[in-house]
């Protein structure tokens, strides 16, 4: 192996230590992936804080570091190992190679040490490819769905105190290429414009349009 999603590294050496587990390294006197995790650590924690930063304005310190959380935590980097089947060339000892190579810790380690080794092979802004076009959806989805404020509702139990009236979402404009479009949104109580917000979805959007609206009130 010596591809990474696109990326070939100029020294192989740096990959096979970035995916060898120190169950292998203890058995073949070799180096391991340890050190390789630490930084790698590092490097993604300050990509994908830095990404949330540019990225998502709407989004309060506390609920950039929830959804920094989620992305980057094992699960998420165990589901980044699956997906470039990492299973197939790690290094591994005997008292490993019963889980099938499928250890959820193991291989979210080992995106870590891939991360830290792609940085040390051909520099940051490599890394932070590998790291953002990985994490960019799970972020997406965190962004909506754990636990955030959902500005709509709220707005929505603020308005509707006094009975029922109509709120209204409407996308009224969008700009940049289809895998990096920013999108605004409008909301609308009884005819009555309240807030345009921005999103790099229309749901982000509209939540935007949703939480300038409450400030407004």
């Amino acid at each position: 192996m010596k591809k990474i999603y696109g990326y070939t590294f100029k020294n192989k050496e740096l990959l096979k230590i970035a995916l060898t587990h120190t169950s292998y390294a203890y058995e073949q006197k070799c180096k391991s992936n340890e050190r390789l995790e630490y930084l790698g650590d590092s490097i993604l924690e300050f990509i994908s804080s830095e990404y949330l930063f540019k990225n998502y304005e709407n989004l309060s310190e506390g609920e950039m570091t929830k959804v920094r959380s989620y992305a980057v935590c094992e699960n998420g980097l165990y589901e980044v190992a699956l997906k470039h089947d990492f299973s197939d060339f790690l290094y591994l000892g005997k008292s490993e190679r019963s889980e099938k190579n499928k250890k959820k810790a193991i291989l979210a380690d080992s995106v870590e040490a891939v991360i830290a080794a792609i940085y040390l092979d051909s520099g940051i802004e490599e890394a932070r490819k590998f790291i953002i076009e990985n994490i960019k959806d799970l972020i997406e989805y965190a962004s909506h769905n754990v636990g955030l404020k959902d500005y709509k509702t709220v707005l929505q139990e603020k308005l509707q105190v006094n009975g029922d009236i109509k709120i209204e979402y409407k996308i009224i404009g969008e700009s940049g290429p289809d895998h990096d479009k920013t999108f605004v949104a409008e909301v609308d109580c009884e005819g009555k414009k309240l807030a345009e917000g921005k999103g790099r979805s229309k749901k982000a959007a509209e939540m935007e349009a949703a939480k300038k609206a409450l400030e407004n009130l």
